[in-house]
């Protein structure tokens, strides 16, 4: 049975002209009680992250690159141990089954390797990348976003969002364009 694909509303999509008239834009939204926005532009601009209220407090890249770190030394470590004291044991020159000294190098090594692999792939995974397609690059305007245009966007699942309501809310304070995103893949 064939679904009809739905074409739904993403959320609205305001244009601004300078970083200043962005940041005073994300501020006004966010007072206004918005949560779920986005601002796109096309150099970084200093304290629009605080601005639209995205903080470091949830960052949990450093929390995976340990575990990964964790869990590679750790595996490395214990797998030498088996194959040294259990799965083959071979006494060489008398030195001990668990000679642990000589692990040192695997298990830093895997260390090293389990947290940058954890750490790339986690950070790709949270940041929802690679996102081949987006509703934003329906709109033919958003293009501009890395030229010289600064993007606003309220995305339609916040719990504040009514299309109207939020459309007017833009214009008050100064988009020069408001747009319908819809997400039409």
């Amino acid at each position: 049975m064939n679904v009809p694909h739905a074409n739904v509303c993403y959320g609205l999509l305001g244009e601004f002209d300078s970083p200043k008239d962005l940041m005073a834009a994300a501020r006004k939204v966010r007072e206004a009680g918005y949560r779920h926005i986005d601002a796109y532009a096309p150099f970084p601009v200093e304290g629009l992250s605080q601005a639209l209220g995205i903080g470091r407090k949830h960052d949990m890249v450093p929390l995976v690159t340990l575990v990964g770190g964790l869990g590679g030394g750790l595996g490395g470590f214990f797998f030498q141990l088996w194959v040294n004291a259990s799965s083959y044991p071979m006494n060489i020159g008398g030195r001990p089954l668990n000679s642990w000294p000589a692990f040192i190098p695997v298990t830093f090594e895997l260390t090293v390797l389990g947290a940058s692999l954890f750490a790339v792939f986690g950070m790709l995974a949270m940041n929802k990348l690679p996102q081949p397609h987006h509703p934003l690059f329906n709109v033919a305007r958003f293009k501009r976003a890395s030229d010289d245009k600064f993007f606003l966007c309220i995305e339609a699942h916040d719990p504040k969002f009514h299309l109207a309501e939020t459309a007017r809310f833009l214009q008050s304070i100064h988009a020069q364009h408001v747009t319908e995103v819809r997400d039409e893949d």
